[in-house]
């Protein structure tokens, strides 16, 4: 009887502590914190069972496009989400890594798969760039120009 009244006063002790913290707004925290997690965990799982031997290689899909937007999600907590306008390019990313994946490590996979992924990939890059560049790039390129000009202008001359 008294290990149940221990056991019991432990219990109400830790529900107190979960409750007092809930209140005071740790587990909102950690959780707008950590919730890109709940996307990454499964991806990683997904690998996991693959080299494991327990799910087709066709998993490996969804597991390398969950794992790409979980480190998306990421950078978004931590920079905040208006970079996702910039970003969303890594969603195509996603895919043509799923799908590198696959053809990596699937038995006789046919090489459609190989050449899509590359596809994707390069159409990613490229709308990343466009995109960057459609925004803060355009200060880049002014100042390459500005500073090319100013080389021709005031830069060593060869005299003949």
């Amino acid at each position: 009887m008294p290990t149940n009244k221990y056991s019991a006063g432990i219990i109400l002790l830790i529900v107190g502590i979960v409750i007092l913290l809930g209140k005071i707004g740790v587990f909102s925290f950690l959780g707008a914190i950590f919730w890109p997690l709940l996307v990454l965990i499964p991806g990683v799982l997904l690998h996991v069972l693959y080299f494991g031997r327990v799910i087709p290689a066709v998993m490996l899909v969804p597991g390398g496009m969950l794992v790409v937007y979980a480190l998306l999600f990421v950078i978004c907590n931590i920079f905040g989400w208006e970079s996702l306008k910039y970003l969303w390019p890594m969603f195509i990313l996603g895919i043509a890594a799923g799908l590198y994946e696959y053809y990596m490590f699937g038995s006789s996979i046919p090489r459609v798969v190989f050449r899509a992924s590359i596809a994707l990939a390069a159409a990613s890059v490229l709308f990343l760039v466009i995109s960057l560049m459609w925004s803060w790039g355009i200060y880049l390129v002014a100042v390459l120009f500005i500073a090319a000009g100013a080389w021709m202008m005031f830069g060593k001359r060869k005299r003949w």
